[in-house]
């Protein structure tokens, strides 16, 4: 009864505007799908138009011009080994500094917070040449590695709040039972981060699978190293554009970050929510 009488017309409205405001968010995805079954004459004659007939060639054709199988496994590979090393070496840190209070380590996880606010673009010339003379460039271990270094500030930051919800009396018990640190960590802290874990899973994930910019900047056009977004940015030339083999092949390597997003998204709001309870 109490919600029934507390439900009114505003509410109402609200849903509804937020209902129509969810749809905009969604027009982008319906014209990809829809054009990337129409033929490219169709996409330059209208293309807000559902296609008169459905063709699914494009995707065959961009898979295979796209080595579609090869790109999409060195994103996956990507993708995964940057965030195992992300989420293992990041929440060590975090511990690291909420454990063990001092100067030096608030100044360093000053500068981690810092770093945050630095615009990517302000520091690829020095990138380029940092990572050309470390040889971490045309390899995917170099790019992987620019991953942890460019992930470690949001990553250690999610953390550290995070770390800070943990009750120390749990690692203290551990400790008078004989546990090392590290067993301390692995053993206790670690799995009461699981949570957290999978929020960086997530957010890393959309991140680096989409990303465009760095995998340019380290791998370049090697056809072997490439992934998903530069295998698609083949599709775009100076004077050819193939809207239709370009929408079909975006629309594939979308498919499954949004599956896994919308599998996973719940823990994101968990995880944010339960790492600042305290701090």
């Amino acid at each position: 009864m109490e919600t029934s009488r507390n439900y009114s017309w505003r509410t109402l409205v609200l849903e509804i505007l937020a209902g129509l405001l969810a749809l905009l968010f969604l027009v982008p995805f319906y014209f990809v799908i829809v054009n990337s079954l129409k033929k490219f004459a169709d996409i330059l004659k209208n293309s807000a138009s559902l296609p008169k007939e459905a063709t699914f060639d494009n995707f065959t054709r961009a898979w295979t011009i796209l080595d579609f199988p090869r790109a999409f496994t060195n994103s996956l590979v990507i993708t995964i080994l940057a965030n195992v090393f992300l989420a293992l070496f990041c929440s060590m840190a975090a511990y690291r500094l909420v454990r063990f209070p001092s100067r030096f380590n608030n100044i360093v996880f000053m500068i981690f917070v810092a770093a945050m606010v630095i615009p990517f673009q302000s520091i690829m010339i020095p990138l380029v040449r940092v990572a050309a003379n470390l040889n971490l460039t045309g390899n995917l271990p170099g790019l992987i590695i620019c991953y942890l270094g460019f992930g470690a500030s949001l990553t250690i930051f999610l953390f550290h709040g995070f770390v800070k919800s943990v009750p120390y009396e749990i690692e203290e018990a551990g400790i008078v039972d004989g546990c090392s640190p590290f067993s301390v960590f692995f053993r206790i802290v670690l799995p009461l981060l699981k949570p957290m874990v999978v929020t960086v899973f997530i957010l890393n994930t959309l991140w680096i699978w989409n990303d465009f910019l760095l995998p340019l900047l380290i791998v370049g056009g090697n056809p072997n190293l490439r992934t998903i977004p530069l295998a698609t940015n083949s599709f775009f030339s100076q004077y050819t554009k193939q809207w239709d083999l370009a929408l079909a092949g975006l629309l594939m390597g979308i498919t499954p970050i949004i599956i896994f997003f919308l599998a996973l998204q719940k823990h994101i709001i968990a995880g944010i929510a339960a790492g600042a309870v305290k701090g």
